[in-house]
């Protein structure tokens, strides 16, 4: 017996068959099946979740398992692919109690709700290290119609949906509780930097508008400079910014007017999950003009040219400071 009171087949039962789609038989057999449309690729991506690494041991689980499904929609998206369902392998710390499995379970089944997913199956295990979510996102696209991260060309134009930085603010005041007073932010900055942090907004809205429009994509999970020196890279272009025009939310306005430094942070710290995308000149305004009606922010931050690399153009004090530009795990 689990703790709490639960076995793993009980657990099935109770958190994860509810969420379970017609092709994962119940979560009765070691397998499911899912047969696509005809016309369609399918899209896969992965991306796990760890205690202490991407979350903090005491985050709600619920809002744990929202993030662990949301950063791999929010790679779908970025692929111009509409989810239609995942695989998920969970990893239990020795000490967990019916009432955070079923917030997990709840967490999970609001998701799916709202982002039109269902559950395929996957794997239970015993964690020593804490909890860990690793998920296996399903998405669908029009048969060779995945945007690629090399796909962005010269001409081009780079844009990002949201704002940039907050979640690598919010966890700059998770690190350190006490950085809120000392920017004199007030309370609804902080919120909301905090909210960014844990909840990931990922775009999946948008994905017909990216496989109409963009050439290349990705989502920004380890920084806007280093993300994009990625698709400059996988592209064989260089990519060109203006530090400028990049989108900050009033909070990490507000924090950077208090410590200017924390404008360093903003672009190059992970956790953001939105879209950044390469997308000719003359399907820009399409782009924009549907991302405002579906109430998304995007903003056009620079341009694709001949070349290699990332250049950041500004007069921003802190730009000397954006070193490798990303997040790196190892």
């Amino acid at each position: 017996m689990a703790a709490g009171g639960i076995g793993e087949f009980e657990l099935i039962a109770r958190v994860f068959a509810p969420l379970a789609a017609d092709g994962a038989l119940g979560l009765t057999d070691d397998a499911a099946f899912y047969r696509p449309r005809p016309g369609r690729d399918l899209v896969l991506t992965k991306d796990e979740v760890v205690s202490g690494v991407h979350f903090f041991a005491d985050d709600p689980w619920d809002a744990v398992a929202c993030k662990a499904l949301r950063v791999n929609l929010s790679d779908l998206a970025a692929k111009g692919a509409t989810p239609v369902g995942y695989l998920l392998a969970l990893g239990l710390p020795k000490d967990f109690t019916a009432e955070q499995v079923d917030a997990l379970g709840a967490g999970l089944a609001a998701d799916q709700a709202t982002y039109g997913i269902s559950l395929y199956g996957g794997d239970t295990v015993r964690s020593p290290a804490g909890l860990t979510l690793s998920v296996t996102a399903i998405g669908e696209v029009k048969e060779g119609g995945m945007v690629r991260r090399g796909g962005a060309q010269a001409g081009e134009v780079i844009v990002v949906t949201g704002t940039i930085g907050d979640a690598a603010l919010g966890l700059s005041l998770r690190l350190d509780p006490a950085l809120s007073g000392r920017l004199g932010l007030s309370a609804e900055h902080r919120d909301h930097l905090l909210d960014r942090y844990l909840l990931p907004r990922p775009r999946g809205a948008l994905a017909s508008a990216v496989a109409d429009c963009a050439s290349g994509g990705m989502d920004i999970s380890d920084g806007l400079v280093g993300d994009l020196g990625k698709m400059a890279a996988a592209s064989g272009v260089a990519i060109e910014i203006d530090a400028d025009s990049v989108p900050l939310s009033a909070a990490t306005r507000a924090a950077v007017v208090a410590d200017p430094h924390l404008f360093a942070v903003a672009l190059t710290g992970g956790d953001d999950y939105e879209l950044a995308l390469s997308i000719p000149e003359a399907k820009v305004a399409t782009f924009l003009a549907t991302a405002a009606s579906l109430g998304i922010d995007a903003t056009v931050i620079g341009r694709v040219r001949p070349g290699e690399g990332i250049d950041v153009q500004g007069d921003h004090p802190a730009l000397a400071e954006l070193g490798s530009g990303s997040y790196r795990h190892f």
